[in-house]
């Protein structure tokens, strides 16, 4: 039996490690098939956008004991009303009918009459709305608006509190991956966008966002002290990293997910279409698409861009000429002979000529702490 959390301390000590930075071409393979698949349905299949943003005639039918061939009455319908066009139906709860056309404007009488009759309920039963394309119009223009305030400020906040754009960048990419694969599922499946959907968006951002920012701490931590002691290469540090930061970005994901795959579920087989299903499927898309570019995309893109700096290029070619198995000595290290150690012993088998001896994972970087004797005035 797997002990995940004896798994998860590997991860983090480094005894256990997951090679992340070093396969990061497949990691792009994968999100480069992902992100083509998503454009092919944005601009080929095209997206569902609901009535709100086309416009159209909504009518809601309540107290239906018999829903049986819903959609064909819906459309008998609305084609005896003389409104022309696509019909849409859903069933909504137990026993409520909704259906949207085309707008129904003079006709709306004459359609709520057509659908008491075809559904066997009376005329008052039968609520009708008219929504003109210009509302959303200015949702959409808004909506995008919001999206692009968003990211100017993450990436100027980004910049500021990891002082290196580099990073801000690298989320940026992040954000964008995750919103267009995200959409693109949309579209590929047939959801419907509406304004529920779009504050799901820009929920889902929010959240992969938070996802990096942990994962960029702990980079930037190990990668500080990787530059002090000079014993690990940026890229192994940032692997690291992701390596000590996996069981939490799983954990956090998860304990996400859970509670909205609950309000999907209610949502699909009790309370059908409807704000609160439009957010939760938004959200449980994003938040598991932001899980994986946390994880897989961002920080080896962010490798990727610091690999040529000249701080980086000159910390992995010191790893590389003083290190046995990616483990350096820092620059003030004493000499020990090859061969022998400095008490005397055999050194370890496997080392290779004129490498100095690995340092021991558990020992601490920085001065020895010799002990003080007291002068002979205070003996």
């Amino acid at each position: 039996m797997i002990n995940f959390a004896q798994v998860g301390n590997d991860l983090y000590t480094g005894k256990r490690s997951i090679e992340f930075i070093k396969r990061q071409k497949t990691w792009y393979a994968v999100s480069a098939v992902l992100i083509a698949l998503a454009l092919v349905g944005i601009f080929v299949k095209g997206l569902n956008f609901g009535i709100e943003f086309s416009g159209g005639s909504e009518f809601r039918i309540q107290g239906v004991t018999n829903s049986e061939g819903y959609e064909e009455k819906a459309q008998t319908a609305i084609a005896d009303a003389g409104i022309e066009g696509n019909v849409v139906s859903t069933v909504v709860g137990q026993n409520t009918v909704r259906v949207q056309s085309e707008a129904a404007a003079g006709r709306t009488d004459e359609a709520s009459t057509a659908l008491a009759k075809q559904f066997g309920v009376s005329p008052t039963s039968v609520s009708a709305s008219l929504i003109g394309p210009s509302w959303g119009q200015s949702v959409s223009q808004q909506a995008i608006r919001g999206l692009l305030v968003f990211l100017f400020i993450v990436t100027i906040v980004m910049a500021l509190y990891f002082r290196t754009w580099k990073m801000a960048v690298a989320g940026l990419v992040a954000l964008l991956h995750d919103l267009v694969i995200t959409v693109g599922i949309y579209a590929l499946f047939g959801f419907e966008i509406t304004p529920s959907s779009m504050i799901g968006f820009l929920t889902i951002l929010g959240y992969s966002l938070y996802d990096t920012v942990v994962v960029f701490d702990k980079v930037r931590e190990n990668t500080a002290e990787a530059f002090r002691t000079k014993r690990m290469t940026y890229s192994a540090a940032a692997n690291l990293a992701v390596n000590q930061t996996l069981v939490r970005s799983i954990n956090t994901t998860v304990v996400a997910l859970l509670p909205i795959a609950a309000v999907l579920f209610v949502g699909f087989t009790l309370l059908g279409p409807g704000t609160l299903l439009d957010l939760s499927l938004a959200l449980f898309i994003g938040i598991a698409v932001g899980a994986y570019s946390s994880i897989f995309i961002a920080t080896p893109l962010l490798v990727d861009l610091r690999r040529n700096e000249p701080a980086v290029r000159q910390l992995d070619k010191f790893v590389a000429r003083h290190s046995a198995k990616g483990v350096a000595t820092p620059d003030d290290a004493e000499p020990v002979s090859v061969g022998v150690d400095s008490t005397g012993a055999a050194a370890p088998a496997g080392l290779p000529d004129g490498a100095p001896r690995p340092v021991h994972k558990y020992a601490q970087p920085g001065p020895r702490n010799q002990p003080k004797r007291a002068p002979k005035s205070r003996r």
